[in-house]
């Protein structure tokens, strides 16, 4: 007889739990029916331009690409975006990064951002019943509400102007409606999370980009700037910045996450911070750990001054594989990611956090979230954690698409006061090293 009862305890649990899953995935699927789900980031078109040549019609994203064979020669990780998957994470928006190598720079740097977004604009012309190109917060709902998902662009790395607010303009004009002032390295006029300060944040001209983007509508987006830049940016800024793909710094010591002082700043400037799904800036463990894994390769093969096996790549490769046998990467999952949302909002608020997934710009993700059909289960956890649909509906693209409503109506007075900047960097910053 007990065990019978166990049997019957354990089976109603299992019901109970199924029912409670089902309950939850209905309550994601009537929040996304009325808010598109919009996400800040994802690399998609990069992806597109190294292995097939900036070819859009090579890639089928009417089909699974992470089952496509990889051009000869591709070792990346499968694609994590497609349309069925699309369609399957209820996306209604997705910024797509039009982002350079920051050693593109000068005419080049100009003429590969627009091939770049020539790539978004042929994908939403190939699939028009799918994507359509959007610009403005009214056109994502329409285009949501007509059962699209809307494209916009996003470009990544102030070094992608050329220090130019004419050719900032022309992008503007071309359809990007966001702008992260530096990539990996400085650039000119501002400094990067990841690279020896220059500047200490902003220089006059790195303000006077801020000042003209504010002006156009465009969306300062910080992520990858140092804290100085963040600072100097929130200093400058009239209208809400954004973190297109960030997380919280409080969890991960990493410099491309936000500080709690910075959030503190972001939630009185009106923005938004969109967490970010790579390992390295979700796990502060599995940043420890990528980080001497890093160290461990450079002592087997550091070319061109050393390492145990310099010369001999296939014994170095074969060292490191050992390692990792007995150095493991930690594990890191979907439930790491909302630990991230969830410190935002405290410090923050609900009002200031949104989703930038990174997808297709990264080499691996969370567990639970590898690929673009994942966001229902990252809602999903958040929603067992207690939150309202109303809330969640702010994290999907309630919270962004207020912030870009906020830009245009700031830009809408700022024009009405102002012309066209027709500052040069070499005035601006050469005017302020004679001062100081």
């Amino acid at each position: 007889m007990k065990t019978l009862a166990c049997t019957l305890a354990i089976l109603l649990t299992a019901s109970t739990a199924q029912a409670a899953s089902s309950d939850i995935a209905a309550r994601i699927d009537r929040i996304l029916a009325t808010t598109p789900l919009i996400d800040g980031h994802n690399d998609l078109p990069w992806e597109i331009r190294t292995r097939f040549g900036g070819d859009v019609t090579k890639i089928d994203l009417a089909a699974d690409t992470s089952k496509l064979p990889l051009p000869a020669g591709d070792e990346g990780a499968p694609l994590m975006t497609d349309i069925p998957r699309l369609r399957a994470g209820h996306v209604g928006g997705q910024f797509w990064s039009v982002w350079i190598p920051v050693s593109l720079k000068g005419p080049e740097a100009v003429q590969v951002t627009l091939e770049q977004m020539d790539i978004v604009k042929t994908m939403a012309a190939r699939w028009p019943r799918v994507f359509s190109m959007a610009y403005t917060a009214a056109d994502i709902r329409r285009i949501h509400k007509d059962g699209r998902i809307a494209s916009l662009i996003g470009i990544e790395g102030g070094h992608q102007i050329n220090d130019s607010l004419a050719v900032l303009r022309e992008y503007y004009d071309a359809g990007a409606r966001y702008m992260t002032l530096t990539h990996s390295s400085n650039t000119d006029w501002a400094d990067s999370a990841t690279d020896t300060p220059a500047h200490h944040g902003l220089t006059p001209f790195g303000r006077e980009v801020v000042r003209e983007m504010n002006r156009l509508g465009m969306l300062v987006d910080l992520s990858h700037v140092s804290e100085d830049t963040m600072n100097a940016a929130l200093d400058v800024a009239q209208a809400p910045v954004i973190f297109s793909h960030s997380s919280a710094r409080a969890l991960d010591d990493h410099p491309r996450d936000v500080s709690d002082v910075v959030l503190r700043r972001v939630a009185k400037n009106g923005g938004v911070v969109m967490a970010n799904f790579a390992l390295a800036y979700v796990s502060d463990a599995y940043r420890r750990w990528d980080a001497d894994r890093a160290a461990e390769q450079a002592r087997y093969n550091s070319p061109p001054f050393g390492g145990l096996y310099i010369g001999d790549p296939a014994r170095a490769k074969a060292a490191l594989a050992e390692w990792e046998k007995t150095h493991p990467a930690p594990t890191v999952t979907l439930s790491d990611v909302a630990d991230h949302i969830e410190h935002i909002v405290k410090v923050a608020g609900v009002e200031h956090v949104g989703i930038g997934s990174d997808f297709d710009g990264i080499p691996a993700t969370p567990m639970g979230l590898d690929g673009v059909d994942k966001y229902p289960a990252l809602l999903g956890e958040l929603a067992r954690r207690g939150w309202s649909d109303a809330d969640l509906a702010k994290l999907a693209g309630g919270n962004v698409l207020r912030v870009m409503a906020q830009a245009e109506s700031v830009a809408a007075i700022l024009r009405t006061q102002r012309g066209p900047s027709m500052a040069r960097i070499a005035q601006l910053d050469a005017a302020s090293a004679i001062t100081k």
